[in-house]
């Protein structure tokens, strides 16, 4: 990951200054403020669905006051984070709900907990690895580590929520880094084995990989990304880019769904784009 660069640091100093007119902290780091009117509050987009790197160690002060107002900007019904303290994700949820007035369940996948990391006491370090936020309650969490996390652990995690008004299974993970493609493809391979049994399925997350790299045809087999146009053989430009450094690492594959529309967003607050995509869980659909 790399470091924040200026445009951070200044969108950070203009949050913080927005955050001190709003009002001072409340216990938990809640901004204290009145609730929001309900002409404020935004509706959640319920076929809408979003995965978002929010980059660690990229975690000044006043960061998850905006990743939060990122994520309300176009308020998926679901969401997956990864290279997420669980400090912070309790921080965002907060943020959307007093802030934007946009209220999420949230269940965690932690692989690693780390002091580094995550901060705490040294005898209670924080937890780091996935997060999804839905607007439905979710039930079913299984987090599974896979077996070689490569240069630190790596995992997934599960659990069934609704989307669309439908119940349906999803998956979020976080891949091996950049240069260890073998040990990506044996996560992959373990991923797309546990994707395989349910009809209709999601999975959200940073693979670490374009779309034309082998260590993900495990995936492809099995289910499309969110953007109707991009696939392992597209060509080049045809697959937006999702991070600072212009390659698409971040997925929003669906299977047995159909994709309808894919938004990717550049943001201050990370060096990964947040991407979404609308789904239509209606239309018969059937993935390759």
């Amino acid at each position: 990951m790399v470091s924040g660069t200026g445009v951070r640091w200044l969108a950070a100093a203009v949050v913080l200054v927005c955050a001190a007119v709003v009002g001072p902290s409340a216990p938990g780091g809640t901004l204290a403020q009145k609730p929001l009117s309900p002409d404020a509050v935004r509706d959640i987009v319920p076929n809408r669905i979003a995965t978002w790197n929010i980059c660690n160690p990229c975690n000044d002060s006043g960061f998850n006051v905006g990743r939060a107002a990122d994520i309300a900007r176009f308020a998926p019904q679901v969401v997956a984070l990864q290279e997420a303290c669980v400090r912070d994700v309790e921080a965002i949820r907060d943020h959307l709900e007093y802030l934007h007035g946009l209220k999420y369940h949230v269940e965690y996948g932690s692989v690693l907990t780390s002091w580094n990391r995550c901060g705490g006491a040294p005898w209670d370090p924080g937890g780091y690895g996935q997060a999804i936020l839905s607007a439905a309650p979710m039930t079913d969490r299984v987090r599974v580590e896979y077996p070689d996390g490569g240069s630190e652990d790596r995992g997934y995690m599960a659990v069934t929520t609704e989307v669309g008004g439908k119940p349906v299974r999803v998956f979020a993970t976080h891949l091996a880094q950049r240069q260890q493609a073998e040990v990506r493809a044996q996560q992959a391979a373990v991923l797309a084995k546990a994707v395989a049994p349910h009809e209709r399925a999601i999975v959200l997350g940073d693979f670490n990989a374009v779309p034309s790299s082998p260590e993900l045809d495990a995936m492809w087999k099995l289910a499309e990304d969110g953007d109707p146009q991009c696939h392992p053989s597209a060509s080049e430009g045809q697959c937006e880019t999702t991070t600072d450094w212009m390659s698409k690492f971040d997925y929003t594959f669906v299977r047995g769904i159909a994709p309808v529309d894919q938004g990717v967003h550049r943001s201050a607050w990370s060096d990964h784009d947040l991407v979404h995509a609308d789904v239509d869980l209606n239309r018969p659909h059937t993935t390759r």
